[in-house]
């Protein structure tokens, strides 16, 4: 292709420019070989006239296509120049707001000066695990690349972040480590990954500072490594630091600061805990007050020192030692202000005696004041003669206290970075690490000095290792590819190198004159240009004496001499520093040892286990005093990290600073441009160039460029040769392209040429078309044309004609209305006079009428106006009484509405209100009508008394006067008169008296009775009336509930979404517990394999009966597995908070507790035996209390096994958690608290184990008094063992109780057998014996259960009294309230406790009637037992009868339970879940397991078995997490496993006796309803199963699925030959990918529909309830659209017009499948509507105005960001698409900016939706279920 070609009319070039440094142009003449001059238009169409040199101007550079522009790697550009690089990076920084773009192996990052929302965990989330040339460019990618070499090469790795300052170096390392820190979290619970993150903020406050171009510079450079496991997780990490600015210290430029944790000190000084500092604002201080300006914009000092203090106390540094490091940092500040007066000789100073900020230097160092003051202005000579002191003049005394100011900030650096060190440093054996180097890029200044010499030294270094490591790169690529290599010329610039650190070079001369004892920086200077005058890379200013210029491979530096000397001595008075040694702080002590001169390599070599080698030996040095300089030391660290990267694998970050100003998303190209040039990226574009840049694979080379070939070569099957003829055909010159194995190398350009002819060949197509279809429309509009022409011709025609007929229709009907209208006229004529003459007639008639209707009308009127007006007025007095009595009313009623309002709220739907409106009236009426009766009775007892009275007075009256009668007729007699008359006018009164008294009681009475009549009447009265107003107030809540009626649904949809929130989190708090007891899991796995004990250790036989996997506390379990988890809680919570927190040991108290009450019981059941024992010694014991006192025993011996056996384990738990705590308390001695921490919890475990020996001493006790008594009953109940010899055979042995009852008689025989000659009758009565007592026992355990319960109703009986007398109490209180309020309460009270008194009797009468039927069914169960027996027993003479009849009852009996016994449950539940295979039994009733458990539960149920029912269930949750633990990524167990445990749950519910559940039951399936136990606790148990195993189905499902959904989604072809093909660059061949086998085979959209298919059909053979099976595909549906729409936004690629239409049909094909299986009803295909909204945002048109409205009102399940990003990312794929205009996405954000929503770029993939079983029963009976005999379940026995 010749040059002519190239450089046409219309091609488009780059020229140089002063101000952007390049410009495009485009040719307007085609340009031929020869021609001086190249005819060019500017952008703004101003020509230009470019002169075109063979040497001095050269032809421009080719400016690439627009389909190329904005490519995320550089290297996919087909002409690879400056130019081009720098404009691909403006377009994607300025347009894009892309930050990040690949360059080869390069990370190019361009600070965007503003916080970006992409660094987010959902970011890194997507990021992991994925190739780096398949997501956009970003830090988090070449973390991923550098994570998963490390995991497949096993190789260690490094990422290197350069570049200047202000580039934000510290931010993508700061980055880059927390993507480590997610992705490789700590294995343990060490939380290492949080300690590496903290360790930023602490580095940054002391070695961080802002500067003219960053307010967050590194002033210093360091490496981190970070360690890994052979698992790849993090466990440790260790710091490098590289040549801190020392002198930032003690000088700072303007507008320039101090380290961040001076400022930060300040800022903080008015804290109590900083008093002693003396501090103050940054202003008073020299050292913080030179830049002038103490704050920093955006950034509060005192919250940075808070974080500071966090990330110290994280990293252990205890409070102690950071108030000493603050000590050691405030005294510098008042160094910097102690005041050095000069003397007037000038060759002398002082210091004076009041200097406060001295007194404060020294006390916070704790050194003495006068020797530090004598020191700071003398100094010491020592000679070989003598030794003196000499004083200092100012100007040196000055330089001296900034040494020393230096000197102790770096010595306090150094051991802030060791203990870092210290903090990240692990005991675990590293198996590799990932090193991250944050070092400073190339520096230029105006003034350069020994700072920037070194930092411009480390960097020629490190481009000479990048420049070997790219050359090795592309040396590897060719050989992998076996293209002929030929030797690319590239920079080296060793000679620089070779020039500063080779023999007698810059550093060696410097290192020469620092021993001079009068040597100069002049000196030092005329060396150099004396010995390196005639190196090439080393120049004499021309005007200056005092500097060189040394040329580096980015620019030419000049370093100015001064200071070099004295920078690179770094000189510091011994005697200053002895007076610091001497200080009474240790800290201080420690900081200047001698050992701290010493450089501190051994930091790395004491964590890095890793043998490093060096590409090549390093230069070795002279020998040196024992103070190196710190040239010197530079140089050794420097060559130590060149080892270290050699030996690693490298990946680069280039960060490069867009513009000095700071501002965000502005583009400086002159900056840029030297800042490429200095970091290297063009160096890495310019090797690529000088090869073969450009790659194509043959299968993508094929799909690009097939419309430049043939049918014939379309016919060849092998696309390689294809390629080969075409390339061959199209390009002459066999040099601009080579053949590799896998793809085709073409030289620069060439893939612009392989562009412009596709275009061309597009372009000719575009015109054949074009012609093509104008010829049709052509043809199409001629025909239209003819044929409108005929239509309008016959229109016109016809249309003459009617109007033609149409006059003569006019003519004809003028006639016919000329007639009709004169007819017409005539008779309205005639019409309006007789008209007329009517109306006089009736006006007349009517005007005699009317006058004389209005008199009599009158009349009438004055009448009615009289009745109407008097009847208005007494209306109107009427209306305005009642109107005033109804707003009293009102008012009233209001007060007392609004006083009761929130009541008849809540009890307005309730018959309780009802029921509170009457209590207490009945009884109210009952009392007074008793009261009535008491008082008519008294009146008629008084009534009869006064009665009797009466009639004695009467008769002793009657008496007196027949006495006085004779007495007057005895005048004779000598009596007195006048007594008798005294006393019988006394009577006389007392009479009067009495009735007097009389009529009284009965006024009294009658009154009373009249007064409580009426308040009877007054009662009633108002009762009624309280009964109109509720039913008034009951018709108003009516009406208000109807009024209502319309928020309900809206409040019911808000109760439902507060439900499914609920619901979540408390699914999400499930889930959590899962995570975290698997992570307890594995913790203890990790602790097994870690604790190493020599010998065979033996696990306890009894392990599985004393604790239990279930950690769910509504479960009861056992105590020792509690004190495991005591145990295991310190472990997991550490020793320090262990030590303080006594939780822990109060649990342990807890447990020793109730071991004492265990014992005490046990003590008193012993004594118990004991007096039975001893009373029934004598007397003939009955079968019944014999076997009662033997249960007894029997139960008591395995009490104090077990519990002896739980003491020992506790023991030992407690022995070996001991031990752990006296092992972590040994190796932190150190520490005070600590150990006072661990003194006090040793302490307590010891008092503790003494507590367990004690009670283990009373049961070894107790066990001996059991055993005694046992003894003694055998001794008491002794039969010769010969006696029983013949029933050894029986399956029972013969109980004591049955040895007893055989009678003592020596005469009759001594065995069983006496009854008859075989013995059967005498085995046949034993076994009814047995029987019959137990029979009898369990009716007495039946009996006290009933009188239990009886005495636990009798005290619910007393507690509701206790609340009837409360409600008394509360009765009389209310008493002196209002009469209206007295009766309605009362009326109210007695009313609810007649109810509630009414309803408990009831409840109880059907408790009592329940159990009464309980007893007797079990009663006639166990006589029928005994029948049949009996029957068994004597039948045994004919077998065959026996078996017919046996086999009869079992067929009719069967109730769908099934009996095991004991000690097969854990072959039941080993071969139910353990072993079980859902094959096994995928041919019978699904979840039949499920069903089997339920029969054996319900079987525990129906002989009341609490123990063998919490058992079973037990056994059964732990097997089944066990199993799912073991199968945690088998999707098929997974789902049997849920479907058996919800239908587990379901069939709890069903037959649980709940009326809630038993709403769709059959009578049979009613019967089968549990009868004893309650087991709601369970069924919540199984409920979290549920939703636990649920969630690991999800999580199955989705890694099943994830590497499919980007592959069948976005990347295949479902529409043959829609996508197109782009170049690509570097980073699509990226080593991590598989080159030799082209990568993982790719999954198609239908393999994601079979996976899907596959998944729904397991779900439903296996029986899952089809309601969950929906959730999980509505689940699965949004794992889809999270991951694809995820990638779609983290891909430019894949962002393109032909992807839109591709991911549109395989969502239309996902919603056809949904709809096949109806599933579409459960908001399915709603998950995917983003990513549907998506597909169509890539399809609309993205142009004008109403394009944006249309997108705005489409794209409503996307955010703003997503849309944003998603038209950024917007990639035509050939050159008749148009790219989105920055305008238009201004536009979209401008209507968008109101839309409330999260600011999340990203979906989360973790998110989960609520999970919800609804409760599904079974239609099967449990009789009817069959058990296939390849379970193998023959133990099991059907009942």
């Amino acid at each position: 292709m010749s040059v002519t070609e190239l450089y046409s009319k219309y091609t488009r070039v780059w020229i140089p420019d002063p101000d952007e440094v390049w410009r495009s142009a485009e040719i307007v003449k085609d340009y031929k070989e020869g021609d001086s001059v190249l005819h060019l238009n500017l952008e703004d169409e101003s020509p230009l006239e470019y002169s075109i040199g063979p040497k001095d101007n050269p032809l421009p550079f080719l400016r690439n296509p627009d389909i190329l522009v904005g490519e995320n790697d550089l290297t996919a550009l087909s002409y690879l120049h400056e130019p081009a690089v720098l404009h691909n990076l403006k377009v994607r920084f300025l347009e894009s707001n892309h930050i990040y773009t690949y360059c080869g192996i390069v990370l190019v990052a361009i600070n965007p000066y503003e916080q970006l929302q992409i660094y987010g965990e959902e970011v890194i989330n997507a990021y992991s695990g994925q190739n780096m040339g398949d997501m956009d460019p970003h830090i988090f990618a070449v973390a991923e690349e550098a994570y998963k070499q490390m995991a497949r090469d096993e190789k260690n790795q490094s990422i290197i972040v350069s570049g200047e300052s202000g580039a934000g170096k510290t931010v993508s390392a700061k980055y880059a480590m927390r993507f480590f820190a997610t992705v490789g979290g700590s294995a343990n619970d060490t939380s290492i990954e949080e300690k590496v993150l903290a360790s930023s903020p602490i580095m940054e406050a002391i070695g961080n500072a802002k500067t003219t171009r960053n307010d967050n510079s590194s002033r210093f450079g360091k490496y981190i490594e970070i360690g890994f496991d052979r698992r790849y997780h993090i466990i440790g990490a260790n710091m490098r630091t590289y040549l801190l600015e020392k002198s930032r210290v003690v000088f700072q430029a303007e507008e320039e600061r101090n380290y961040h944790i001076f400022y930060q000190l300040c800022a903080s000084s008015s804290l109590p805990e900083f008093k002693d500092l003396a501090l103050s604002s940054a202003e008073d201080f020299t050292f913080t007050s030179l830049g002038e300006n103490i704050f920093i914009e955006g950034v509060n000092d005192a919250e940075d020192l808070v974080k500071t203090r966090e990330a110290l106390t994280m990293l252990g540094v205890k409070e102690v030692h950071q108030m000493s490091v603050f000590k050691v940092i405030a005294s510098i500040l008042h160094l910097g202000n102690v005041e050095i007066v000069s003397e007037r000789d000038g060759e002398s100073c002082h210091i004076n005696r009041d200097e406060t900020h001295l007194h404060h230097f020294c006390q916070l160092l704790g050194i003495e004041q006068e020797q530090m003051a004598h020191w700071l202005c003398r100094r010491k000579l020592v000679t070989t003669a003598e030794t003196y002191v000499k004083n200092m003049p100012h100007a040196q005394a000055v330089n001296a206290r900034d040494a020393l100011a230096k000197h102790i900030y770096a010595h306090l650096f150094d051991w802030i970075v060791e203990h870092v060190n210290k903090a990240l440093h692990t005991s675990t054996k590293q198996h590799s690490f990932i090193g991250v180097l944050d070092i400073y890029g190339f520096e230029t200044f105006e003034i350069n000095s020994f700072e920037q010499f070194c930092i411009n030294y480390a960097n020629e270094k490190l481009q000479q290792q990048f420049n070997s490591h790219v050359f090795k790169l592309e040396q590897e690529e060719y050989m992998k590819e076996q293209i002929p290599w030929t030797l690319i010329d590239f920079y080296d610039n060793q000679p620089c190198i070779d020039l500063i650190e080779a023999k007698l070079g810059i550093l060696d001369l410097l290192d020469e004159e620092c021993k001079v004892p009068k040597g100069t920086d002049q000196n030092w200077a005329q060396k150099l240009y004396s010995k390196h005058s005639s190196s090439g890379h080393f120049e004499k200013p021309r005007m200056s004496n005092r500097s060189f210029i040394v040329v580096h491979f980015a620019d030419k530096v000049e370093y100015q001499c001064d200071g070099f000397l004295e920078k690179n001595r770094d000189t510091v008075y011994e005697e200053q520093i002895n007076i610091l040694k001497a200080s009474k702080f240790q800290l201080v002590a420690d900081l200047f040892h001698d050992g701290k001169d010493v450089p501190p390599p051994s930091a790395a070599s004491k964590t890095s286990r890793i043998n490093v080698r060096a590409a090549k030996p390093a230069l070795k040095g002279h020998n040196r005093e024992h103070r190196k300089s710190v040239g010197t030391q530079f140089r050794n660290s420097l060559h130590l990290l060149m080892e270290t990267l050699n030996a690693t694998t490298p990946h680069y970050v280039r960060c490069i600073k867009p513009n000095d100003f700071k501002e965000s998303f502005v583009f400086d190209s002159r900056r840029a441009v030297q800042q490429l040039r200095a970091c290297g990226v063009l160096e890495t574009i310019r090797i690529s160039a000088a090869g073969y840049p450009s790659r194509w694979t043959y299968p993508d080379f094929f799909s690009r460029y097939r419309v430049l070939m043939t049918k014939k070569d379309l016919t060849i099957g092998d696309k390689k040769q294809v390629c080969k003829n075409l390339l061959e055909t199209l390009v002459k010159d066999p040099d601009k392209f080579q053949f590799g194995k896998t793809k085709i190398f073409f030289r620069a350009g060439q893939v612009a040429y392989l562009e412009k002819l596709r275009a061309d060949k597009f372009r000719y197509a575009c015109i054949k078309i074009q012609k093509t279809v104008r010829g049709w429309l052509q043809r199409i509009r001629y025909r239209k044309i003819r044929k409108s022409a005929i239509t309008l011709q016959r229109y016109g025609r016809g249309y003459l004609a009617r109007r033609h007929a149409e006059m003569l229709r006019l003519t004809r009907a003028t006639l016919i209305c000329q007639k009709q209208y004169r007819m017409v006229q005539v008779r309205k004529d005639y019409l309006r006079i007789r008209r007329a003459v009517i109306t006089i007639q009736a006006f007349a008639r009517g005007m005699f009428i009317r006058r004389l209707y209005q008199e009599f009308l009158l009349h009438h009127k004055a009448i009615i106006i009289q009745k109407t007006v008097r009847g208005w007025l007494v209306r109107k007095k009427f209306l305005h009484a009642r109107y005033s009595a109804i707003v009293i009313q009102c008012f009233y009623r209001r007060v007392r509405a609004i006083r009761q309002l929130k009541q008849l709220k809540i009890e307005a739907r309730s018959a309780e209100h009802f029921k509170n409106l009457n209590v207490g009236m009945e009884n109210k009426i009952v009392q007074l009508q008793k009261k009535m009766d008491n008082q008519s009775q008294d009146y008629k007892s008084q009534k009869e008394q006064l009665a009797v009275a009466n009639t004695a007075l009467g008769s002793e009256v009657n008496k007196l006067q027949k006495e006085l009668e004779t007495l007057r007729s005895r005048q004779a007699a000598c009596t007195p008169v006048a007594s008798l008359q005294e006393e019988l006018e006394k009577l006389r009164a007392e009479l009067q008296e009495a009735n007097a008294q009389r009529k009284q009681i009965e006024e009294e009475f009658s009154n009373e009775k009249q007064g409580l009549q009426q308040r009877v009447e007054e009662l009633e009265k108002e009762n009624t009336l309280l009964k109109k107003e509720k039913e008034e107030m009951n018709r108003k809540i009516q009406s208000s509930t109807q009024g209502q009626a319309v928020d309900a649904s809206q409040k019911e949809s808000r109760l439902q979404v507060e439900l499914d929130d609920e619901r979540q989190r408390y699914q999400n708090l499930v889930k959590e517990y899962s995570r975290l007891e698997q992570r307890y899991e594995n913790l203890q796995e990790d602790m097994s394999s870690m604790k190493f004990h020599p010998g065979h250790r033996r696990i306890p036989s009894n392990q599985s009966s004393l604790g239990s996997d279930s950690n769910y506390p509504s479960i009861s379990m056992s105590e020792a597995g509690d004190t495991d988890d005591t145990i295991q809680q310190v472990e997991d919570m550490g020793i320090e908070k262990a030590a303080m927190d006594l939780s822990v040991f109060m649990k342990l108290q807890k447990r020793v507790r109730e071991l004492e009450q265990e014992r005490k019981r046990l003590q008193t059941n012993l004594e118990k035996v004991e007096e039975l024992s001893q009373r029934k010694g004598n007397e003939p014991r009955s079968s019944t209390s014999e076997e009662d006192i033997n249960a007894d025993l029997a139960y008591n011996s395995l009490k104090r096994q077990e519990l002896e056996t739980e003491n020992k384990k506790l023991k030992n738990d407690l022995n070996e958690l001991r031990k752990a705590v006296a092992d972590r308390a040994s190796e932190n001695n150190s520490s005070n608290e600590l150990q006072e921490g661990y003194n006090l919890l040793l302490n307590q475990l010891k008092a503790a184990n003494e507590e367990l020996d004690v009670r283990k001493e009373e049961v070894l006790m107790l066990k001996t008094q059991i055993v005694n008594s046992t003894k003694q009953s055998e001794n008491i109940n002794h039969i010769n063992s010969n006696d029983v010899s013949e029933w050894t055979n029986n399956k029972k042995p013969v109980d004591a109780e049955d040895i007893v009852n055989v009678p003592d008689s020596k005469n009759k025989a001594q065995d069983w057998g006496y009854l008859n000659e075989d013995g059967e009758l005498g085995l046949a009565y034993q076994g009814l014996k047995q029987v019959a007592r137990l029979l009898e026992a369990q009716l007495q355990t039946q009996s006290r259960q009933h009188k239990d319960e009886l005495e636990a109703l009798h005290t619910q009986v007393e507690l509701l009294k206790d609340n009837l007398e409360k409600k008394q109490d509360v009765l009389n209180h209310f008493s002196t309230l209002s009469p209206e309020a007295l009766v309605e309460f009362s009326i109210q009270q007695e009313i609810t406790r007649l109810t509630n008194e009414n309803l408990d009797l009831k409840e109880l009468v059907e408790k009592l009637e329940k159990n009464e039927k309980k007893l007797k069914k079990q009663l006639r169960i166990y006589m029928k037992k005994v029948q049949e027996l009996e029957v068994s027993q004597a039948t045994r003479s004919r077998p065959e009868l026996t078996r017919q009849v046996t086999i009869q009852r079992k067929e009719k009996d069967f109730e769908g339970m099934l009996e095991f016994y004991k000690e097969d449950e854990a072959l039941l539940v080993k071969t139910l879940i353990t072993d079980m295979k859902p094959n096994a039994v995928s041919a019978t009733v699904p979840c039949l397991p499920a069903y089997i458990l339920f029969m054996c539960i319900r079987h525990a149920d129906y002989i009341n078995d609490d123990q063998k029912v919490h058992s079973l269930l037990t056994a059964t949750i732990n097997a089944i997490k066990k199993v799912l633990k073991k199968n945690n990524d088998d999707f098929e167990m997974t789902s049997f496993w849920l479907a058996n445990t919800s239908r587990l749950l379901h069939c709890l519910k069903q037959y649980s006796g709940d009326e809630a559940f038993m709403t769709q039951n059959s009578p049979k399936q009613n019967e089968h309803c549990l009868k004893n136990f309650d087991l709601a606790e369970y069924r919540q148990v199984l409920s979290d199963l549920s939703i636990q195993i649920y969630q690991q189905l999800i999580r199955v499902a989705e890694n099943i699925m994830q590497p499919m959904i980007v592959s069948a989604m976005l990347e295949s072809e479902s529409i043959p030959s829609l996508a197109g093909v782009k170049p690509m660059g570097y980073r699509n061949r990226s080593s991590s990918m598989d080159c030799e086998s082209g990568g993982p085979a790719g999954y198609t959209l239908q393999a994601l529909i079979r996976q899907l298919g596959q998944f729904y059909t397991t779900m439903a053979d296996h029986g899952l309830d089809p309601e969950i099976g929906q959730q999980m595909v509505r689940q699965l549906f949004y794992s889809i659209n999270a991951v694809t729409l995820n990638n779609l936004l983290l891909r430019k690629d894949v962002c393109s017009w032909s992807t839109g239409m591709q991911l549109r049909y395989n969502i239309s094909q996902l919603e056809e499948w949904v709809r096949g299986k109806n599933l579409h009803h459960g908001g399915t295909i709603a998950t995917v509507e983003p990513v549907i909204q998506a597909a169509q945002l890539l399809q609309v048109k993205k142009k004008t105005s109403q394009d944006a409205e249309a997108i705005c009102s489409l794209c409503t399940a996307l955010s703003l960001q997503q849309i944003v990003k998603i038209l950024n990312l917007y990639t035509p794929l050939n050159e008749f698409e148009e790219r989105v205009t920055v305008s238009f996405i201004r536009d979209i954000q401008n209507r968008l900016q109101d839309r409330i929503e999260i600011n999340q770029l990203l979906v989360d993939t973790k998110y989960t939706f609520p999970v919800l079983f609804p409760y599904t029963p079974s239609a099967l009976t449990l009789e009817a279920i069959h058990i296939p005999a390849s379970l193998s379940l023959d133990f099991l026995t059907r009942v």
